[in-house]
C-alpha cells in the first residue's frame, strides 16, 4: 500500500470511494468527480489530502484543511478539519493509521495546535477509529460528536 498526496488525476478514483461508502449508507455528502476535486483535492484552505492506493486503486483518503470563520462545522477558526473516507471493502487493514501518519506531519508542518473530526453519532466506526487515533470528545451537536486532537 501507498500513501501519498492526492493529484487531480485522483479525483475519480476518490469518487468510486466516496461513492461506495454512499451506496453502504455510510454517507450523505456529494460523491461526485467534481466534488472530490474541489473539496478534497483543490479546496482554498487545504493543508494535505492523501489518498491510500494498493494496485493502482484507491482504497481511501484523508483530507486536512484549515477551519476558515464561518465553516459549516462551526470549528474555531486556525484549527485543522479532518476528513477521512475508507472503501467499506477496505477496512480494517491499517489503512486509517497510515492516512493519520502522513496528516499528523502535515498539520505538525502547517503549525496546527488542534485538528477537529465531526463524526456523525450514528457512525460507530468513525468514532471509534478517531478515539483509537487520540482524538477525545470535546463537543456535540443534535446529530455529530466533534473530536478534538490536539498537538
Amino acid at each position: 500500500m501507498i500513501i501519498r498526496p492526492a493529484i487531480p488525476d485522483d479525483a475519480t478514483g476518490m469518487s468510486a470511494v466516496l461513492t461506495a461508502l454512499t451506496a453502504a449508507g455510510l454517507r450523505t455528502r456529494p460523491d461526485d468527480i467534481d466534488f472530490a476535486l474541489n473539496h478534497y483535492i483543490t479546496p482554498t484552505n487545504g493543508i494535505l489530502c492523501s489518498v491510500a492506493e494498493r494496485d493502482g486503486i484507491i482504497l481511501g483518503l484523508q483530507s486536512l484543511q484549515r477551519a476558515e470563520k464561518g465553516n459549516q462545522y462551526g470549528v474555531t477558526p486556525g484549527w485543522g478539519i479532518i476528513g477521512t473516507h475508507i472503501s467499506p471493502d477496505a477496512g480494517r487493514q491499517g489503512i486509517g493509521a497510515a492516512l493519520f501518519a502522513a496528516t499528523l506531519k502535515a498539520a505538525r508542518d502547517a503549525g496546527l495546535a488542534h485538528i477537529d473530526a465531526s463524526i456523525g453519532k450514528t457512525n460507530s466506526g468513525g468514532l471509534a477509529y478517531y478515539e483509537a487515533m487520540g482524538f477525545r470528545a470535546y463537543r456535540e451537536t443534535d446529530t455529530t460528536i466533534c473530536k478534538c486532537f490536539s498537538l
